[in-house]
């Protein structure tokens, strides 16, 4: 059997893809939308490799090792120690408990990075209260925009909770580029209401609160007067784009 353990862990490795990106949505969990592709094509190379080499293995335990040393010139000896069979766990494990999406501890690592942006103004949000807004465009318009576009509206944000150690919560999303090896944090202050327990996904619908002057250390985090808070299922796609 040990000879069969490449092909199992090809097997194991390419259902596991298979089952993130071509039976489900799992698969926005690590990447964008627009690289499901090449996830399916890896995941059938990968099964019809390792389908592949488990039929030529088998052609040649029937050929029995006497032809094998006979064409080849030696015998092939055993297949590798056993504990080889451990490599096929990851992969096991990925096929059926595939890891959540990034949360709280991966927000909290990257709050203290933030890309500078130049102060200016914004084009005007869309009519009608309140307004949908990604976290990423409402903290853009909070700290950036001199022309105070947020002013007088009531917005609507979703995110998953994030706490300080001294009870500040926050609702919270990952902006990725292309997967979530590159995730970083947008965040805003939820004041006004009680902090839902870590991790929980809400929809906050409030009004903006300025703090300090547009670009300056003050205006960050944003900060929203919560109205509503209200719990929400993780979405298909929990990060924002770039």
């Amino acid at each position: 059997m040990r000879r069969y353990g490449p092909a199992v862990l090809l097997v194991l490795t390419g259902a596991a893809i298979l089952r993130v990106s071509l039976f489900g949505e799992l698969y926005l969990r690590y990447v964008q939308a627009g690289l499901r592709p090449y996830l399916v094509v890896s995941g059938m190379a990968l099964v019809l490799l390792g389908t592949v080499s488990a039929v030529l293995t088998r052609a040649e335990d029937e050929h029995g090792p006497g032809d094998r040393s006979d064409h080849t010139g030696h015998d092939h000896g055993p297949a590798g120690p056993r504990v080889a069979w451990f490599l096929t766990l990851p992969a096991l494990a990925l096929l059926l408990f595939p890891p959540p999406a990034l949360g709280s501890y991966s927000a909290e690592r990257d709050a203290g990075r933030r890309a500078a942006r130049g102060v200016g103004t914004f084009p005007a949000l869309p009519s009608g209260n309140p307004v949908d807004l990604a976290l990423g465009e409402f903290g853009s318009r909070a700290v950036y925009d001199s022309g105070r576009s947020l002013e007088g509206r009531t917005v609507r944000l979703t995110g998953f909770v994030t706490r300080d150690d001294d009870g500040t919560w926050y609702v919270t999303r990952l902006l990725v580029s292309c997967c979530a090896a590159d995730a970083t944090a947008v965040e805003a202050e939820v004041r006004g209401a009680p902090a839902p327990p870590v991790d929980t996904w809400v929809t906050v619908t409030g009004t903006w609160h300025p703090e300090g002057e547009p670009g300056s250390d003050a205006a960050w985090p944003p900060v929203v007067d919560a109205g509503s808070v209200r719990r929400v299922p993780q979405p298909d796609d929990p990060y924002e784009k770039r």
